[in-house]
Parts: C-alpha cells; structure tokens; sequence
C-alpha cells in the first residue's frame, strides 16, 4: 500500500470513524481503524460491534492495499504533523510508515482480515431528510436521553414515522423531548429506537447543509447514509414509552415569557443550586408564579437566591419545584423568542414549548419543595 493525501483530508476521515473505536475490548482489532484503497479513494473503517462507522475520502493511491492500525496513535501523529501531503506507505516488515517533510513514523500493523465486517443491513424502511433538519432534530433532543443502564430502551431516541411525520422522542424517567418534521415524500410508518451514542456520533459528522442523509430501518439495525460516510448501528430493545398518553393536553397556569430572561435567572441560580454541601442531596428551584410576575428561588447551606421577572400570566397563581438543569437544557435548545411554560398542580409536570412553532415539545417532572 502506498498512498498520498493531504493531512486535512485524512484528518476529517479520522475524526469521523475515531469514536466508533471500541475502548475496552479483549480484541486488540477493535482498537484500529481499517484502512482499505479502492481506485483513488482511501476508505477508512471503525467498528465497537455495536457502531460501526465508514468514510470514504479522495486520495492519491500508488499501490492498493490495506491494513489495520491502532487507532488512537495513528490519529494522534497525523494530528501533530505539519498541514502538508502525508504519504502513508507499508513496508517490507508489514509496519505502516507515515512521512511528512522531515517526519518519519512507523507503526506496528494488525491483519486486516481479522477486523470484524460491518453488518450487511436489508432496509424495510427509509427517508431522506436534510442533514441540517437532523441535526436541529437530535440537539433538540438528545440532551434528555437516559444515561441509566438498567433502562437500556430510554438510552435512545424513538425515531417514530407517523402520517409523513418524524417525531424524534427522548425520555429520562425526569423529562421529556419532542422534536418533529414533515417528511416531504410519501414514506410508510415505523418506529424504532436509536441509541444515544450513535446519535451523537452523527451529529458530529453531518453537516448544517441542505445536502440529504438517508436513514434505513431494518429489524435490528439502522444504517445512516450520506455523500463519503456510513454509519451502522444496532437498534435497542424493548417496549418505548407511550409518551403521548402522559403529555398533559391542558393547564392550569401559563406564563408567556422572553426566552433569554428567564435562562439568564436559571444560570445565575443554579449557582447556589449546585453548590450545596450535601452533593447527594437535591435542592430544587422553587417557581412561584402571581400575577404577571414570576420568583425562582433556591436555598441551602451555600446561600440563597432570589430572581423576579415580569411575564405575562394566565390563570392560578402557583407554588413548584424543580431541577434547575432541566428547565435550562430545555430553554437552551429552543431557538424561539418566547416560550409558553404550563403548569397544572405543583405535582403534576409542567410544559415549555415555543409560542409560534409547535413541532417541538419539552415536559418536566416537579420535585416535591421540602417546607
């Protein structure tokens, strides 16, 4: 194998497949990323046997070939070489030599005929959506998934295809987000639920482009598509929340509110919030809303705090408590003006949505205010 290619070419492929590179694993193979030629093209591989992710980029090749190299030394020179050509060459002791003007590294080889070969999905369902409509979708929403393994199911988002509606679901057990788009075309129905960190990791490689991804939905595995990347993985298990049978559709008290206000009182807040003493215990915010006035509040051993903001309000003036840092994940990833906040009972869970788009929905669950 003999290859050129410019550093900030093979660094993009590299940051792209580097986080589907298993980190414990008794199989040093999972440790690598496959390096394979084909043509003009250098096609890099990563795969954890639970993601796998490709990228195919353009390349001088000289002599075809491949190998398999560890992945987070290989990333780390070609990190720290100058923005030049790199000509990466194996040699006649099967050590793969990385040359950039006066650099010369060789690194130790694995048997690319050992490496594992990404799942060969056969697609019952698929759309196509702009990757920048994706990327707004899982910011909207990630924030809220599970980081509990005992609920592996609600590790993931529910990736739902109702009437030519994607609703994108995450749930923690605390909280809940919603995000949904029209489809354009006409496409069947289907659910299915994604994990977390295969999300993230598609996040980080789309781009705020109107070019497509397209996602294909087998029994087990999901297989997100676009121009020069692959990304392989499996779907989680089980049974997903029947979350619109607990979304409130009514309330008791709303307040309309600038967006920006009320994050700025929540960040100033959650300084005293998250510096209790007691890092175990939880002390949440108290919301109290009158008329046409809103105090957030929060008290402990640290200190205590008070903010007041005018909004506008409609119906029962209300006493509540919750987590700080929920309220604000939520608030941070509306990009509206304004918000709607409803509440119902100081024990039921309130909503925050924006005020002129309704395709994206974000529900809280109180915490019980110690008198």
């Amino acid at each position: 194998m003999k290859v050129l290619c410019e550093k900030e070419k093979i660094l993009k492929g590299i940051n792209s497949v580097i986080n589907g590179v298993a980190s414990k694993t008794t199989m040093p193979i999972l440790e690598g990323i496959l390096i394979q030629t084909n043509d003009n093209e250098l096609k890099l591989t990563s795969y954890d046997l639970e993601i796998g992710i490709e990228y195919i980029l353009e390349a001088e090749i000289q002599e075809q070939g491949s190998t398999v190299v560890n992945a987070i030394m290989f990333s780390e020179i070609i990190r720290k070489l100058p923005n030049k050509i790199i000509k990466i060459t194996i040699n006649e002791n099967n050590l793969l030599e990385i040359e950039c003007e006066g650099s010369l590294y060789k690194l130790a080889t694995m048997n690319p005929d050992e490496f594992p070969e990404l799942p060969q999905i056969n697609v019952d369902n698929s759309i196509e959506i702009e990757q920048t409509i994706l990327k707004n979708m899982i910011r909207k929403t990630i924030f809220a998934v599970s980081t509990e393994e005992n609920r592996p199911i609600f590790t993931g988002c529910l990736f739902e295809v109702v009437d030519n509606k994607l609703n994108v679901v995450a749930v923690d057990g605390y909280r809940l987000a919603i995000k949904n788009n029209i489809i354009n075309e006409k496409v069947n129905s289907f659910s299915s639920v994604i994990p977390g960190k295969t999300l993230n990791e598609v996040n980080k490689i789309i781009s705020d482009s109107f070019e497509p991804v397209k996602i294909g939905i087998s029994r087990n595995q999901a297989l997100f598509e676009m121009e020069n990347c692959k990304i392989v993985t499996r779907l989680l298990d089980g049974e997903f929340l029947k979350y619109s049978n607990i979304i409130p559709q009514n309330w008791e008290t709303r307040i309309k509110v600038n967006k920006n206000n009320i994050q700025e009182c929540f960040e100033r807040i959650k300084l005293i919030s998250s510096s209790a003493i007691e890092k175990e215990k939880k002390y949440p915010v108290k919301i109290n809303v009158e008329v046409g006035k809103v105090t957030i509040s929060c008290a402990n051993q640290t200190g205590d705090a008070k903010e007041e903001i005018y909004v506008e309000t409609e119906g029962k003036e209300l006493e509540i408590g919750f987590n700080p840092i929920f309220f604000l994940d939520a608030l941070k990833a509306i990009d509206d003006e304004d918000v709607y906040i409803e509440f119902g009972t100081n024990r039921s869970p309130c909503i925050i949505k924006p005020i002129d788009n309704g395709d994206y929905v974000y529900m809280i669950l109180p915490i019980k205010i110690k008198e």
